[in-house]
């Protein structure tokens, strides 16, 4: 017997089915909302036959009617890479913002407990280093990536607003760099692009000198933290990623190696606003949540190449 129902906004996603897979197995009946714009349905085929799953196709920047009792709504509807938002920016502003507002809306008609997935994009291209939740961050509103940084900062004070205005009971987590299993190959990441690359013995392609940093979490580490988070009572930001912070040019060369790939490196240039450093401050979630990541990197890019290999084949 379930215990709660969760909305999951974006549940097709590469991030919202892990999402919901962790909140089935915590016995929630999920209800999962997503228009496919880069959401994908065999993310979600597996639990095709799970009564306390549900699917709706629907664009959440359009009224969310769902009837019934509502616990949780987690929104993670929004394209996050920059090949999506840069090929949907439009959509990318208004799923941060009307997505947020119909999202917020839902929470406060059925009295629900709301989670915002925010970005450490919302620190822009920092400059305090590593990241903590109180640094208002670095952005170019008008750059081509202020599309997806400036939404989710919108969506974060649109959230802070409902919870200070109508006591909605929220939580805003800021997710660095994921990787894992049901990344799409294409979706113009470093690390879904160098395994592409890597797999087929192209060259693997580095933006400027590779010297700019990421810091990379695999995905069971943050869907726990974005859980433990959930279910705390802190509303303010919180930061889940994992601190292990490497430049882009050692994770190609780690890429190469774990693969066994002859690959070689060549460099393009840098995109605009590409942010040169990036890595979370942890402590908050640490003493807050009781929370750290413990998949290692190279462990963490076995399984993620598993699933890329598995992928080819198919």
């Amino acid at each position: 017997m379930y215990s709660s129902t969760a909305v999951v906004t974006g549940g097709a996603g590469f991030l919202g089915s892990h999402l919901c897979d962790k909140l089935l197995e915590k016995n929630f009946k999920v209800i999962c909302v997503d228009n496919l714009s880069t959401g994908n349905t065999d993310n979600i085929s597996h639990l095709s036959g799970n009564d306390n799953f549900s699917f709706i196709k629907h664009d959440v920047t359009n009224y969310i009617f769902i009837p019934g009792e509502v616990d949780y709504i987690l929104h993670f509807a929004s394209p996050a890479s920059p090949i999506d938002y840069l090929k949907l920016p439009i959509q990318t502003l208004k799923v941060g913002s009307l997505g947020t507002h119909k999202a917020l809306g839902l929470a406060k008609e059925k009295k629900a407990t709301f989670l915002l997935a925010s970005t450490s994009e919302v620190y822009g291209d920092p400059k305090i280093h590593p990241q903590s939740e109180d640094y208002w961050g670095n952005v170019n509103p008008i750059g081509p990536r202020g599309v997806y940084d400036e939404a989710k900062r919108f969506a974060e004070a649109l959230t802070m607003a409902y919870h200070r205005y109508h006591g909605i009971d929220t939580r805003i987590v800021r997710i660095f760099n994921t990787y894992g299993p049901r990344m799409r190959p294409d979706d113009g990441r470093a690390l879904p692009t160098f395994i592409g690359q890597a797999l087929k013995g192209e060259d693997i392609t580095v933006f400027g000198d590779g010297s700019q940093t990421r810091s990379f979490c695999y995905v069971s580490d943050l869907i726990d933290g974005i859980y433990k988070l959930l279910m705390s009572k802190e509303t303010d930001p919180v930061n889940i990623g994992n601190p292990d912070e490497i430049t882009v040019k050692e994770f190609a060369d780690e890429v190469i190696q774990v693969t066994g790939s002859k690959s070689k490196i060549v460099f393009e240039q840098l995109p605009i606003d590409d942010p040169k450093v990036r890595q979370p401050s942890i402590e908050k979630a640490r003493k807050i949540l009781g929370w750290e990541p413990i998949v290692d990197r190279k462990k963490g890019l076995e399984k993620t190449i598993k699933y890329f290999v598995g992928l080819s084949k198919s």
